[in-house]
Parts: structure tokens; sequence; C-alpha cells
């Protein structure tokens, strides 16, 4: 077991890793016991970065972007964040938020990386969703890379709620795209997955549960909770995490940070970073100079961005196997 020292963070590297044509490397991923696997039944762990709210940053929703972040921060998966509510979001703007997610997702596909199309939404939209992952189905199901994120972070719902939406989003996907992976949120922003655990989702194949975590405000007590959900043999998948409060603002708390980082190493468990915007917060990785399409210099970076880079290319050098 190898430690990679960056920016004050131990990684343990553990599971499998993989830089430049990760999906011709692993080919469509599955889901077997609690662990995500490629096509020949090896352990993957997906490491990347999730791209803010389509409607508020869409200026780095390009191709150049997600080249980016696959050649120089070694992303194996990005996420299309689409903000379903707010102004200029998939109600207002169903046509342009959808080429805003396409033009990521068909980036991805020329990059040969993984790219998670999330209905970024607190709230449930059932028939809009509906459409929105038909379509998406229709259009990606074919696509090994493609992994579906059906309900970003429900807040007040409960989990039967939560649970009855997916059971028919999922069913809608099944009927076009039989094989792909599918992403479950749980109640209270994704915090409750030992609810999901104590009552998962039957007769569906491929689904992984969302657990969000933001390392200044979610700690120990939250790693159990995820451990005593993957003893129940849920599945899961970190499809947004930080290093500051749930806010997106304050300091870096780099010591919990690392805690996850290496729990979820040590679980194969994948993880991606919030988020690929230039808001004045801690969490917007990049600073207000950076141009569109990539070619970031470090002087684009905020701290945190300069962090999870450095923690993305620590596990480059680590061959599949």
């Amino acid at each position: 077991m190898k430690s990679f020292f960056v920016f004050g963070f131990a990684l343990i590297v553990l599971g499998l890793n993989a830089t430049g044509q990760v999906v011709k490397d692993n080919g469509r991923l599955r889901v077997e016991g609690v662990h995500l696997v490629n096509e020949k039944g090896v352990p993957i762990t997906l490491r990347g970065m999730s791209f803010g709210w389509h409607n508020f940053w869409p200026r780095f929703y390009n191709a150049g972007a997600v080249k980016e972040l696959h050649d120089d921060w070694n992303s194996t998966v990005v996420r299309a964040a689409m903000g379903v509510e707010p102004k200029n979001g998939y109600i207002e703007k169903p046509d342009w938020s959808k080429e805003k997610v396409r033009a990521v997702v068909d980036a991805a596909i020329k990059e040969g990386i993984y790219v998670i199309i999330d209905w970024h939404s607190h709230n449930i939209r059932l028939n809009e969703a509906k459409e929105l992952f038909t379509e998406m189905a229709k259009a990606y199901g074919k696509y090994p890379n493609v992994i579906y994120e059906i309900f970003n972070e429900p807040d007040k719902e409960t989990w039967d709620e939560v649970k009855n939406y997916s059971k028919e989003i999922i069913a809608s996907i099944r009927a076009i795209d039989p094989d792909n992976v599918i992403l479950v949120g749980s109640p209270h922003w994704d915090q409750d997955v030992h609810l999901a655990a104590d009552e998962p989702i039957a007769g569906a194949t491929n689904i992984m549960y969302t657990l969000h975590f933001y390392a200044a405000t979610h700690k120990q007590e939250l790693r159990d909770r995820a451990d005593y959900a993957l003893k129940k043999g849920l599945p899961i998948f970190i499809s947004e995490s930080a290093g500051m409060e749930a806010s997106g603002d304050g300091p870096l708390n780099n010591d919990e940070w690392t805690k996850w980082i290496n729990w979820a190493e040590e679980r194969k468990i994948s993880w991606i970073t919030w988020s690929v915007s230039d808001k004045n917060e801690t969490c917007s990785v990049l600073l207000p100079t950076a141009n569109d399409n990539g070619n970031w210099s470090e002087k684009d970076l905020r701290e945190s961005g300069k962090q999870t880079r450095a923690i993305l290319r620590s596990f480059s050098k680590k061959k599949n196997k």
C-alpha cells in the first residue's frame, strides 16, 4: 500500500485506477455486490469533477473544458449537472439545457471517459425527468460511457417518495437502455443512505446509491452511516463532494477531506468533486480568469481547484490491473 502526499493529503491508493482511454480499457460498467466493476468484473474506482449548474456556468460546458479535465486533471469521469428549476434551467429552457449537457456528454465520449447525466434538482419532477431520461437513453444508451443520476439531492422528500419516483425513472430508462449504471439519491441531500439500505429498490439491476459529503460539515458520523449501508449490501457512489462546509463556502478542512478520500479509496468507492465553476466561493475550483475552453494555468485555480487537481493527478501513475 503506497501513500501519496499532496497538499497535506495522505492518499491511500487501492482499487482500479485509470487514465488514458478509461472506457476502452474497462468497457461497460456494472454493479456487483457493493462494487462498481468493469466488463471483466474487476472493481473500478472512478475519480473526477462535476461541472457546476449548467444554467449558472454554461461557459464551461464544452469539449475544451472536458479535455482539460481529462488530459491535465486526469479525471476518469465528469458530471454534467443539469439545473432543473432555477432561471435558465431545464423547465424554462429545455432545448438549450439539453444542448449544454449533450456538449459535455459528447466530449466525454470522444475523450474516452465516463460521464454522468445529472438531474440536478432537489424536488420530484416525475414527468419532466421521465422525458429527459427517455431522450437521453435513446441518444446515449448504446455508449458504455454514460451513467444516469436521476435525482441529485432530495431534501425534504421521504425515502418512500424518492423510492417510488426512482422506480418510475428506472423503468423509463430500462425500457431503452437495459445496462448502463443508474445512480439513485436518498433523503436529506443524499445523507440518508441508511434508509435506502434498510429498504432498497428491489428487482433493479446496475443501480447504485449516491452519498454526498462536504468534509468540514460531514464527518465520522456520516462515514459510519455509509459503512452501515455497505454492510447491508448497498452499493455507494459519491457523485458530489468537497473539502469545505456544506454551504460550499468556508475554509477547507484538509484533515477531514483526507479521511474521506482515504475512506472511499479503501472501499473502492468512486468519488467526484464539486465544482467546475467560477463563483466567488470555496467550492468553485476556478477563478473568473479561467478560459471557457480549458488551458487553465495555476493562477486560474482557487485553492480547492489546486488541491483537487493534485489529488486526481496523484493517481495517474498507477496503472489498471
